[in-house]
C-alpha cells in the first residue's frame, strides 16, 4: 500500500516562550528612591535646624491642600479620564522588564514559524496572545488583511492611545500647578485667623508657623510627586508607543516575509541603547561592510602612495 505524503505542521508548543508572557511588575527603584531621598533632605534639614516633625504634621494643611486641589483637578478633568489616570498611577511605581527586546524575540519566532509553516499555522498561538495590541495586529495578519489597512488601523490605535495616555499625564500635572496655589489659599485662610488674636504676641508667632504649613505642603506636593509622576507617566507611556511601532513593524514584515535575520536588524533600532561603550555581538562584524565593494576598492587603491 502507497505511503501518504508527509504535510509539515508545526510543532506543538509546550510552553510560550518568553515574549509571549507579560513580565512581572516590580517596583521602580529610581521612584521609590526619589521620593525617599526628597522627603529625608527636607525632614533632615529641618531637624538640623532644630525643627520638630510636629512642626510640620498639620491635619488642617493637607486637608486643605490636597482636598483644594484634588476639587479643582475635578473640576478641570472628565471624571473618566480621572479614573484612568488613578488606576494609570501604580506605573509610576511599577515597571516591567526589557519589554522591547522580549517582543523582537516574540515577533522572530513568528516569523520563523511563518516562513516555514505559513502565517495561517499562527492562528492558535494568536488568539492566545496576552498583549490586546500584538494579537489584534497578528489577527489582522493571519485573517489576510491587506497590508495598507492593517497598518491604518493599526496606526489609529497607536494614535488614540497617544492621546489616552497625554490626557492621563496631564491630571497629575495638573495637580501639581494648583498645589502651590491652593497652598498658598492656605495659607492666607491661617493668617486671618491669626490677625484675630494680635494681642498675644506668642499665639501670633505660632499662629503664622502654622499657617505657613500649607504652602509647604502645596509647593512640596507638586513638586515631589504630582509634576515627577507626570513626568514619568509620559516616560512610559513614550516606551509603549515605541513598543506598538515595533510591535506594528515587525508584523508588516512577517506579511512580507522577510527574513527573520534581516527582520531582527531591523527590529534592533528599536532598542534603547546600551550604557556604557558599545559592545560587539558575538557572531556580528564589529563594522558595517561596504555596499558597493568595487567603489571601495577603487577608493582604497586611490589612497595608496
Amino acid at each position: 500500500m502507497a505511503e501518504s505524503p508527509v504535510v509539515a505542521v508545526p510543532p506543538a508548543s509546550k510552553a510560550r516562550p518568553k515574549g509571549h508572557k507579560t513580565g512581572a511588575a516590580r517596583f521602580d527603584v529610581a521612584t521609590v528612591a526619589g521620593i525617599v531621598l526628597a522627603l529625608a533632605g527636607i525632614l533632615g534639614g529641618l531637624l538640623l535646624e532644630r525643627g520638630s516633625i510636629q512642626d510640620v504634621a498639620q491635619t488642617t494643611a493637607a486637608m486643605i491642600v490636597f482636598g483644594g486641589t484634588f476639587g479643582a483637578v475635578l473640576v478641570t478633568t472628565p471624571m473618566p479620564v480621572f479614573r484612568r489616570a488613578l488606576q494609570g498611577l501604580k506605573a509610576v511605581f511599577l515597571t516591567g522588564e526589557e519589554a522591547i527586546a522580549i517582543r523582537i524575540d516574540n515577533l522572530i519566532d513568528f516569523a520563523t514559524k511563518a516562513r516555514r509553516y505559513g502565517i495561517v499555522s499562527l492562528e492558535t498561538e494568536t488568539a492566545a496572545l496576552p498583549d490586546p495590541f500584538l494579537r489584534k495586529a497578528m489577527g489582522l495578519a493571519v485573517d489576510g488583511t491587506d497590508l495598507a489597512e492593517l497598518r491604518k488601523i493599526m496606526e489609529t490605535d497607536i494614535a488614540l492611545a497617544d492621546q489616552a495616555g497625554e490626557a492621563e499625564a496631564k491630571v497629575w500635572e495638573s495637580a501639581g500647578g494648583y498645589a502651590p496655589t491652593v497652598g498658598i489659599i492656605g495659607a492666607v485662610m491661617g493668617l486671618i485667623q491669626v490677625m484675630k488674636h494680635l494681642e498675644d504676641i506668642k499665639a501670633v508667632g505660632h499662629g503664622i508657623a502654622v499657617a505657613f504649613v500649607a504652602t509647604v505642603y502645596g509647593v512640596g506636593s507638586a513638586n515631589i510627586f504630582f509634576l515627577p509622576a507626570a513626568s514619568k507617566l509620559r516616560a512610559r507611556h513614550h516606551a509603549d508607543t515605541l513598543l506598538k511601532e515595533a510591535t506594528l513593524e515587525g508584523v508588516v514584515g512577517i506579511v512580507e516575509g522577510l527574513n527573520p535575520t534581516l527582520l531582527r536588524t531591523k527590529l534592533s533600532s528599536f532598542s534603547p541603547p546600551e550604557a556604557g561603550p558599545a559592545k560587539a555581538r558575538p557572531g556580528k562584524a564589529p563594522s558595517r561592510a561596504p555596499r558597493n565593494p568595487a567603489a571601495a576598492a577603487a577608493r582604497a587603491g586611490a589612497e595608496q602612495p
